[in-house]
Parts: C-alpha cells; sequence; structure tokens
C-alpha cells in the first residue's frame, strides 16, 4: 500500500511537469525551425543579423525550462553562460570586414556562438522539440484512457440495445463492457509506473544540457576562489590593522602611562616616600585597565566562551547583552571548525550591534541552521540569519559595518544577503559552506 501511494503522489507530481512540457515543447518546435532557418541563411551569408536574437530567444526559453526543471526536482540548474545575453538590437556591434554582397558577422555574434552552452542549449531545443511533443501526448492520454475504461459501462448501459460502444473494441454485452476494468486497472498500472519515470528521463537530459558542463563549473570554482583569496587576504588584513590600531590606541597608550607613572614614583622615592603611594596606586588602576582592554582585544581575535560553551552557548550569551530584546533560534547545530565558530559568533555580534546603533528596532530574530546539501557531494552550509523590526534603509556604504560581514563571510567562500526597505524589516543573511 505505501508503494501504492508512493506511486501515486509521484504520478501527481509528474503529471502536469509532463503538461507543462507538452506546451513548452510545442515553443521548442518553432524555434527548432528558426534555428535551422537562420542556420540554412547564414550559410549563403544573409543569416547573421538573425542570430543574436534567435540566440537569446533560445536562451529566454531555455531559462524557462531550467525553472521549471529545478521546480519539479528541487534542486537548481544553475545558468551555464560565459557570453553576456546578445542586446535587443546590435547596431552597435562592430562589423568585421563585410564580404561582398553579404553582411558582415557581428563581434558580439562570434562571442555567443564561441559559448559552448549556446549549442547546448540548441541541442536541448532539438531534444525537447522532438520528444516533449510526443512524451505529453503520451502523458495525456495513458490517464484518460484509465477513465475511459472505468466509465465504458455507463456509456453502454445508456446507449441502445444496437448502438456498441467503440472503446477499443466494440462493447455489445455487459461481459464486454465489464471487461474494460481490468483493461482499465492495465492502464493505471502503466500510468503510476511510466509517467514518473517519462518525467524524471525529460527532466534529467534537460538537466544535463541545461547545467554548466564539468569543464566550466571548475573554471567557475577557479575564479570564484581567486575572488575568495582575495577576499580573504583583504578580511586578514583588515583584521590586523583593527588589531593594531586597539593596541596602539588603547593598550599601548595605557602602559605608557604605567610605565610614566612608575617613573613619576621612583623619584618620589627618593624624595619623599610617603608622596610614592599615590602614583603607585594610580599605576596599579592604569596597568588593571590596560589588561582589561588587552582580553578585549585577544576576545575580538577568538572569544574565549566559544572554546568553553560552542557556538550556540556563545550567541546566547551575545543575544542575552544585546541592547535590543533578542530571540535566539538554532537548528541542527554541531560543533564546527574553530575559524568558522569564529566567523559566525562575529558576523552575529556586527549584525546585532548594527541593529542596536542604526535600526531603532523594539525586537531582533537572530536563527542559526545548518542545512543539509542540496545533492549529494556538495557541503553542509551554515546559514545565519539576523532580522529585526526596525525603520530599514541600511547602507552599506555608510560604514554600518555590513561591509565587514561581507568579507567576513567571503573568506569562507560564502555570500551575504542584506535586504533592507525603508519602513522596515531589515534582514542580513549570511550562508557559509561547512567543511566537512
Amino acid at each position: 500500500m505505501d508503494r501504492v501511494r508512493a506511486a501515486y503522489r509521484a504520478t501527481r507530481r509528474a503529471l502536469p511537469f509532463l503538461l507543462r512540457g507538452l506546451v513548452s515543447s510545442a515553443v521548442a518546435l518553432v524555434l527548432l525551425i528558426r534555428v535551422l532557418l537562420v542556420a540554412a541563411f547564414t550559410l549563403v551569408g544573409v543569416g547573421w543579423l538573425a542570430i543574436p536574437s534567435t540566440v537569446r530567444a533560445v536562451r529566454r526559453w531555455a531559462g524557462d525550462e531550467r525553472h521549471r526543471v529545478a521546480t519539479y526536482t528541487g534542486r537548481p540548474v544553475p545558468r551555464p553562460y560565459t557570453s553576456p545575453d546578445p542586446p535587443r538590437t546590435t547596431d552597435e556591434a562592430t562589423p568585421d570586414a563585410p564580404g561582398p554582397g553579404a553582411a558582415a558577422p557581428k563581434v558580439a555574434t562570434r562571442t555567443l556562438l564561441a559559448d559552448p552552452a549556446t549549442w547546448r542549449d540548441v541541442a536541448w531545443v532539438l531534444f525537447h522539440g522532438l520528444t516533449g511533443l510526443v512524451v505529453g501526448v503520451v502523458a495525456v492520454l495513458l490517464p484518460l484512457s484509465v477513465v475511459n475504461a472505468a466509465v465504458v459501462p455507463i456509456y453502454w448501459s445508456a446507449m441502445p440495445a444496437d448502438d456498441p460502444v467503440q472503446s477499443p473494441y466494440p462493447v455489445t454485452s455487459w461481459a464486454g463492457a465489464l471487461g474494460m476494468l481490468p483493461l482499465g486497472f492495465g492502464w493505471l498500472v502503466l500510468t503510476l509506473t511510466l509517467v514518473p519515470l517519462l518525467a524524471r528521463w525529460q527532466a534529467g537530459v534537460a538537466g544535463q544540457l541545461l547545467r554548466p558542463t564539468k569543464d566550466a563549473r571548475l573554471s567557475e570554482r577557479v575564479t570564484e576562489l581567486t575572488a575568495t583569496r582575495a577576499a580573504a587576504l583583504e578580511a586578514h588584513g583588515a583584521e590586523l590593522r583593527r588589531i593594531e590600531r586597539d593596541l596602539h590606541d588603547g593598550t599601548q597608550n595605557r602602559l605608557m602611562g604605567v610605565i610614566m607613572h612608575l617613573g613619576i614614583a621612583e623619584r618620589a622615592l627618593r624624595r619623599d616616600p610617603t608622596s610614592a603611594l599615590p602614583l603607585l596606586l594610580q599605576a596599579q588602576n592604569q596597568a588593571g585597565d590596560a589588561l582589561t582592554e588587552l582580553r578585549d582585544v585577544v576576545r575580538t581575535i577568538y572569544p574565549p566562551v566559544l572554546a568553553e560553551r560552542g557556538l550556540d552557548g556563545a550567541l546566547a550569551a551575545l543575544a542575552a547583552r544585546c541592547a535590543i530584546p533578542c530571540t535566539l533560534r538554532v537548528d541542527r547545530l554541531r560543533r564546527l571548525p574553530a575559524a568558522l565558530e569564529a566567523a559566525a559568533y562575529f558576523v552575529v555580534a556586527e549584525a546585532l550591534t548594527n541593529a542596536s546603533k542604526h535600526s531603532g528596532a523594539d525586537h531582533v530574530d537572530v536563527t542559526l541552521t545548518l542545512r543539509p546539501p542540496a545533492v549529494r557531494g556538495d557541503e553542509e552550509t551554515l546559514v545565519i540569519q539576523v532580522r529585526d523590526d526596525g525603520h530599514g534603509g541600511a547602507d552599506e556604504s555608510g560604514g554600518s559595518g555590513l561591509a565587514g560581514i561581507r568579507r567576513r563571510v567571503a573568506a569562507f567562500d560564502g555570500h551575504t544577503s542584506v535586504t533592507s526597505p525603508l519602513g522596515g524589516p531589515t534582514v542580513v543573511e549570511a550562508v557559509i559552506p561547512c567543511a566537512s
């Protein structure tokens, strides 16, 4: 029974997917005819001007297919293009040396044709245009055959006795009418089996053709790693400059004051020992202040509470000290690498500081979720979301600390999004990949 329910649910999900594919395949067939015509005219030298608009149309429909496949499978299908989408007009493009009697190819056109994703889109148009109609018609006819077989006895009983029902054989008796029921059961089994299979096949082929190739993903990954390495170096340099500034402006000045007062106390001891005691007490107080500031600087490097209580405990303490009432929610969190926990801690700390100083909010929510990998082979991701009910309008260029959050997250190959419309709410979300 469980297998039957699972097959029914799979069929119920697959059937709308294939019906939408029936419509999109008709458009893909029209696009295929257009591609073939443009290719034929290009061979005789007059089709170059139509290539950008044709590529734009194919990319647009391929984008709709990516959305359709992602909605069905639950896994996104990224755009694979290395070249930008063609503009609506190519009048501004610079032509190469024109041949006699023919329009010359455009620079933008050559870039489009050199993009492997363009040809993979054309391959998808060919595949979907030729197979989507057949698959969609089969997906429509199978459940209709089940319904037809189930209602044939009703048709036959309502018809005159000398007027047989043709479905798929002449039904002239109750035996023939009831014989349609086993046939309908067979159609039902075929529907529950074949419709999900066809949907998975169509989605699988479309996903393979429309997502980036392994080489393209590798190249994109190298580009991302180059950018994140630069961001990590920049964040590291900024952190070192901050530590140096804190030590120079705070702790160093305190220690210089201690040295100065100890020197004055030494001279006082030589002249009047009783007058040296206040100077020694003052030097002691300044040494205590210097030690406090030094501990504060150390906490900004790696808070000891992380090692003692873990990330969830450290954030609970941070939320308790927040100037605004703060609610902390943690889902599936486990111990993570120390550097990653420190980054998450400082992201939340900076976001809460921003909310306290600039948002005018009455409440702030902090949510941490350890999201499982979307597909096998991916990493878990730590999703941090800080949401306040303030007046919004947060500006990253205004020195509010959001740029620092973005740099810190980018150093771990993560990404940050900030949504802060006027009137609020402000939502800061950071997604950080977690090494296994």
